[in-house]
């Protein structure tokens, strides 16, 4: 029996859930299961997974996680496997054909507790000139070759160790459900144990932005939020030197991106975006209190949905 056990949390998207599941199917690894958490109060993921269970390797999983958050999903998910390996996949990914070997290899060579996919971030035709930022913004890059490396990205296109990587049985904080973040908390939390992290870049994934997701503005308050994660990790284990900290880096940031910003749009030039996106970065390690977290998942998106 393979070791390994994939897990795709979903929220209504049916086109992209089928590619996300079908960009799997050819894999020359073996997988014990995939695991489909459909996180639709209405449980809406029941006939995709239906419709391809005959074309799947290997079992075919659903799980209803009616409460909409991620990292109720994602716990959801890790309750109906027993496997000692996870990778997981987002419902707007797609897997190439030897991305969890090559996951299966770099977690063997190195040891590591979680190993990270390279990303290609893909969007629609008509975002203009925010393309290339926004292709970056979705993607993930990281080091030329497979090694051990010194930090964590998101836990989506990742394989992790269960025993070591997922301790208990609801290792992701359901307190990030709306805004996300349940990675930056449980990686923190890793590394502070001394777990290791490891990078596959043969591991490739593409990641497909729908159009709401595909604008300069949803980037930006995402990166905003990105920017909060370490100023509220620190806060949550009361570091607060490290606070403020991260509150005086975050303010630098924020001036002189801003003003790089600032010169660029003047100027018309397209990668005004990316300073926007780190000037972003800043303010958000200086507004990192709780509340002013931009909603991205769980109620809203689901509010989003039903044309709320």
């Amino acid at each position: 029996m393979s070791d390994v056990a994939v897990l795709i949390p979903t929220l209504r998207r049916p086109e992209s859930l089928t590619r996300a599941l079908r960009s799997l199917f050819g894999h020359t690894a073996a997988m014990r299961e995939i695991v489909v958490v459909d996180n639709d109060p209405q449980g809406t993921a029941g006939p995709v997974v239906e419709a391809l269970r005959a074309e799947a390797p290997c079992p075919l999983v659903l799980v209803h996680a009616p409460t909409p958050g991620v990292a109720t999903a994602r716990n959801a998910g890790l309750a109906a496997t027993d496997a000692p390996l996870i990778a997981f996949l987002d419902d707007d990914e797609a897997a190439s054909p030897g991305w969890l070997a090559a996951l299966l290899d770099v977690q063997a060579a190195t040891g590591a507790d979680v190993v990270f996919s390279p990303i290609r971030g893909r969007v629609p035709d008509t975002v203009g000139w925010t393309r290339d930022y926004l292709e970056r913004f979705f993607g993930r890059e990281g080091p030329a070759y497979s090694r051990l490396i010194d930090r964590a990205y998101g836990c989506g296109a990742s394989l992790m160790v269960r025993a070591t990587a997922l301790p208990g049985p609801a290792p992701f904080d359901t307190r990030a459900d709306q805004a996300g973040g349940e990675d930056d908390a449980l990686f923190a939390a890793l590394a502070a144990r001394g777990g290791r992290f490891a990078w596959a870049a043969e591991a490739w994934v593409e990641e497909f932005a729908p159009p709401h997701r595909a604008t300069l503005r949803y980037a930006l308050a995402r990166a905003f939020a990105y920017g909060q994660g370490p100023s509220q990790t620190a806060a949550a284990n009361r570091n607060w030197p490290g606070v403020a900290r991260w509150m005086v880096i975050g303010a630098g940031q924020a001036i002189i991106w801003g003003a790089a910003a600032l010169i660029l749009t003047l100027l018309n030039r397209p990668s005004r975006a990316q300073m926007m996106d780190q000037a972003a970065r800043g303010i958000g390690k200086v507004l990192w209190i709780k509340g002013l977290e931009p909603r991205f998942y769980g109620a809203r998106e689901l509010a989003r949905l039903d044309g709320r």
